[in-house]
């Protein structure tokens, strides 16, 4: 018999590189830098993509969306997501909830985070309360301190549709 419930992890990492757009979330933040990457590079949805896929036990998303691959050049990472819901769908698992940190010295996002759970929780087909988002600062310390990027660390749970 499965496992009802399960909780994966996800984590991800983008440096900072000015002549690139900020996504964070799927929302454009006004800053003079962007995180590069073969995509657009938004670390809030690469690791929350990484937690889903981990907890249903499907790879990573660079198993699924191999960075190098035209595919996926300058794509919206949303996109992506959605297609990550698509895998869990077909896999019978339904999301419970999601929490991710984001680890950025700055901009400041505070204003930013309603937007960012709708477009993730729209997605997912989530209401916006499964999805809470936070954000703070690495004090200064490390390449997140320094402004070199910015990390973010995401848990899901997913819940099995299977008939028990």
């Amino acid at each position: 018999m499965r496992n009802r419930t399960r909780v994966g992890f996800g984590h991800d990492v983008h440096a900072l590189k000015p002549g690139r757009k900020l996504i964070l979330g799927g929302v454009e933040i006004p800053y003079e830098k962007g995180l590069d990457g073969w995509s657009d590079a938004d670390v809030l949805i690469h690791a929350i993509m990484d937690a889903l896929l981990g907890a249903a036990a499907l790879g990573d998303i660079g198993s699924h969306f191999p960075p190098g691959d035209p595919r996926y050049r300058n794509i919206s990472s949303l996109i992506l997501l959605a297609e990550v819901k698509k895998l869990l769908d077909d896999s019978r698992w339904r999301i419970g909830n999601i929490d991710a940190m984001i680890l950025a010295e700055e901009p400041r996002l505070k204003n930013y985070m309603t937007a960012m759970a709708g477009n993730i929780a729209t997605a997912l087909a989530l209401q916006t309360s499964e999805v809470s988002l936070k954000a703070g600062t690495n004090e200064k310390m490390g390449f997140v301190g320094r402004g070199e990027g910015i990390a973010v660390e995401a848990v899901a749970l997913l819940e099995s549709t299977e008939e028990a």
